[in-house]
């Protein structure tokens, strides 16, 4: 009934679209755009803090709500919502995978902040203002993902 967007938008038009949306933020506002950040700045707007961007409140908030809206709304032509989540829901029941993504979440989005970003924040907008300590942690996490894919390719390959 809602086929209006495909299960993933092409990497040729959403790569070009998020790095022109990366530097028209810095260009318009000269602030980097970023999860992590936004989840910092919620948070602060929570504890009443000073100095809250609250255009990252918002979108922070947005995220959250345009996920729940296209979950509820855009379901499946079995009427079966599209969480993203299917190998989680094969085990849990839908009651229990939304407090468990959620509790994820926020543990993630803490991580981040204590860490001082995440790493599509760091590989994105850090290494965009070349900072050096962004393009280290993104040279580090993404040989890691290389080293972590070619080992379990290795492991998949010895147990099959």
């Amino acid at each position: 009934m809602f086929d209006v967007l495909p299960d993933r938008v092409p990497w040729f038009l959403a790569g070009p679209a998020l790095g022109l949306l990366i530097v028209g933020l810095f260009v318009l506002a000269n602030q980097p755009l970023g999860a992590s950040g936004a989840y910092v700045q919620t948070t602060g707007f929570l504890r009443k803090r000073d100095g809250v961007v609250m255009w990252r409140v918002f979108y922070f908030v947005g995220m959250f709500i345009g996920g729940l809206l296209v979950t509820q709304v855009l379901r499946t032509s079995g009427g079966d919502i599209r969480s993203g989540y299917d190998a989680l829901r094969a085990d849990f029941p839908l009651a229990l995978v939304i407090p468990m993504v959620f509790a994820g979440a926020t543990l993630l989005g803490y991580g981040a902040a204590v860490a001082g970003g995440c790493t599509s924040g760091h590989g994105m907008c850090g290494t965009a203002q070349r900072s050096p300590a962004s393009v280290a942690v993104t040279a580090t996490f993404m040989t890691t993902a290389i080293i972590t894919t070619f080992a379990l390719g290795l492991v998949v390959k010895a147990v099959a």
